[in-house]
C-alpha cells in the first residue's frame, strides 16, 4: 500500500512538471504575440520618468510643443531631433510673438497631481473672501464719500477694483486688495518724458473744463503727481481718523509708490488695501502702444479694437530715471484691460463658464506667482526687483503664444505650466520681457543681469527636482 502510494505520488509529480512546462511555453508564445502586436496589452511598456503621458481616449492627440518657444524660423521641438510639424496659422502666430524664445531642453516633467494639490491651497476659503472684502469695502466706501465732498478737486472719482483679487487670481488669502480712484479728465497733452514710452508729463491744452485741477500745476505748467497724491493722502488720513467701528492705519508713504496704503485690523490677518489715484484720459492711445496688444489670434480682432477704443489710464508713478526727481510724471496703466482679458481668457467665448469647458490658463499663471512669492521669501535681497507683475506680463505673451483653448487643457496642467515657464526662463536669460501693450518698454534691464540670473538658476533648480519649494513652510 505504501509502495503503490509512492507510485502514484511520482506520476503525479511529472504530470504536474509537464503542466508547468506547458504553461511556460505558452506564456512564451504569449509574450511573443505581445512584442509583435501593438494592440495588446503587452505592447504598452511602463512609463519611465519624464515620458509624456498617453493621449486621452476621444482626444486626439497635442501638437508637439516645446518647453518655451521655437525658435524664429527653426521647426525642431526642444529636446527631439525630429522636425515638428506646424501648422500655417501657428506660423502666421509667430509673427506677433515677441522676439525670444529659444528652444529649451524639456526637463523631468513635474507631477501634475502635486500642482493641483499646490493649486488646491492656494484657493481662497468662501468665508474669509466674504468677511476681508466686506470690511475692504465698509472702509473704501467711507474713504471715497469723504473725498468726494470735500473741496479737494476729487468730486468725481469712481472706484475701480483692480490687481489679482478682482482678476480671480489672488493666491493664499484674501489680504491684498488694489482700488483705483478714476477721475475723469476730457483733454489732456502728453509728452514723454523717457525713451520706455510708459511715462509722460501732462499739461492741460486751452481752456481746460477741470478748472479745480490747475491748483495741481508745478511751476512748469504740468500737473503734478506728488501734490494731488499728498492731498489725496490728507483727506484720508483725516477721514481714518474717525473711522471707530474698523481699526485702521495709513501707512507711511514709499518714495516713488502711486498708491496710498491702508492696513485693516482683522481677526485672522491684517489687511493691506492700496488706493490708486488714477486719470482717466478721454483720447486715443498714445504712439508707443500701436505694435502692443497682439491679442487677434487669441481674443480676436474686434476685441483688440473694443479695448483699444477705451480711455486712458495713468496713475501717479515717479519715473526713477529723472535725474532730478521732481514727482510730476504719469506711468500709463492697462489695469482695466488686464482685468477684462484673465477674466475673459478663452479664445472660445464659452471657455471656463459654468456650461463650458475648463482650461488652466488661471492655474498656470497662480503657481508661478506662488513660484516667485517662495522664492522671494527665501531670498528677499537677490530678488527684490521681482514682482507678480512679471508673471503676469509674461502670462499675457504666452496666451498669444499658445492661443487656443485646446493649448491649454485643464488635464494637461503639469505641460501647460512648464512651457509657460519655459518662457518666462527664456526672458530671464536673456533679459528681455517686451511689455504687453508697450512692446519698446523692457520690463527685465540689462543693469538687473545679475537678478535675472539669479532667478534663473534658483527656477531651473525647482523645475529640475518637481518643485520642493511648494512644500516648504515659511
Amino acid at each position: 500500500m505504501d509502495g503503490g502510494g509512492g507510485e502514484r505520488g511520482r506520476r503525479g509529480a511529472r504530470r504536474a512538471a509537464s503542466r508547468g512546462r506547458g504553461a511556460a511555453r505558452g506564456a512564451a508564445r504569449s509574450s511573443s504575440r505581445g512584442r509583435r502586436s501593438p494592440a495588446g496589452p503587452a505592447a504598452l511598456p511602463a512609463p519611465r520618468e519624464g515620458d509624456a503621458p498617453a493621449p486621452r481616449r476621444g482626444r486626439p492627440p497635442r501638437r508637439p510643443s516645446a518647453v518655451g518657444t521655437p525658435a524664429a524660423g527653426g521647426g525642431e521641438a526642444a529636446g527631439s531631433g525630429a522636425p515638428a510639424a506646424r501648422p500655417p496659422a501657428a506660423a502666421r502666430r509667430r509673427a506677433a510673438v515677441p522676439d525670444g524664445a529659444a528652444p529649451r531642453r524639456a526637463p523631468p516633467a513635474a507631477a501634475a497631481p502635486r500642482l493641483r494639490e499646490v493649486l488646491s491651497r492656494l484657493s481662497l476659503g468662501r468665508q474669509d473672501v466674504s468677511e476681508a472684502a466686506g470690511l475692504v469695502n465698509h472702509v473704501v466706501s467711507r474713504l471715497i464719500q469723504a473725498v468726494r465732498s470735500r473741496d479737494g478737486g476729487f468730486g468725481s472719482v469712481e472706484r475701480l477694483g483692480a490687481g489679482s483679487y478682482y482678476e480671480r487670481v489672488k493666491i493664499s488669502e484674501p489680504n491684498e486688495f488694489d482700488i483705483m480712484l478714476v477721475m475723469p479728465v476730457a483733454r489732456l497733452q502728453l509728452d514723454e518724458c523717457d525713451d520706455t514710452g510708459a511715462y509722460y508729463y501732462l499739461t492741460f491744452k486751452r481752456n481746460p473744463k477741470e478748472k479745480y485741477l490747475l491748483r495741481f500745476l508745478d511751476e512748469d505748467g504740468k500737473l503734478s503727481a506728488f501734490k494731488m497724491l499728498q492731498a489725496l493722502r490728507e483727506i484720508i488720513k483725516q477721514e481714518v481718523k474717525n473711522i471707530k467701528d474698523v481699526e485702521v492705519t495709513v501707512k507711511r508713504k514709499k518714495a516713488g509708490s502711486p498708491a496710498i496704503t491702508l492696513q485693516i485690523k482683522h481677526p485672522s490677518a491684517e489687511i493691506s488695501v492700496d488706493i490708486i489715484l488714477t486719470l482717466e484720459v478721454q483720447q486715443s492711445w498714445p504712439p508707443s502702444t500701436q505694435d502692443g496688444l497682439k491679442i487677434e489670434q487669441w481674443l480676436g480682432r474686434k476685441v483688440r479694437r473694443d479695448f483699444r477704443n477705451k480711455s486712458i489710464y495713468l496713475v501717479a508713478k515717479q519715473n526713477k530715471r529723472e535725474k532730478v526727481l521732481r514727482g510730476n510724471t504719469w506711468r500709463l496703466s492697462f489695469s482695466h484691460i488686464e482685468k477684462a482679458m484673465i477674466n475673459n481668457h478663452g479664445s472660445s467665448k464659452t471657455c471656463c463658464e459654468s456650461d463650458g469647458p475648463k482650461c488652466c490658463r488661471k492655474g498656470c499663471l497662480k503657481l508661478l506667482k506662488y513660484l516667485l512669492e517662495q522664492l522671494k521669501m527665501k531670498h528677499a535681497k537677490e530678488l527684490e526687483k521681482f514682482c507678480s507683475y512679471h508673471a503676469k506680463t509674461a502670462f499675457f505673451h504666452s496666451c498669444v503664444m499658445w492661443p487656443d483653448d485646446t493649448d491649454w487643457h485643464l488635464g494637461d496642467l503639469d505641460h501647460c505650466f512648464q512651457k509657460y515657464l519655459g518662457y518666462f526662463l527664456d526672458c530671464l536669460q536673456k533679459c528681455q520681457l517686451p511689455h504687453f501693450f508697450i512692446p519698446q518698454y523692457n520690463l527685465l534691464s540689462l543693469e538687473d543681469k545679475a537678478s535675472s540670473d539669479f532667478l534663473s538658476r534658483q527656477i531651473n533648480y525647482e523645475l529640475n527636482n518637481r518643485f520642493p519649494i511648494f512644500q516648504e513652510k515659511y
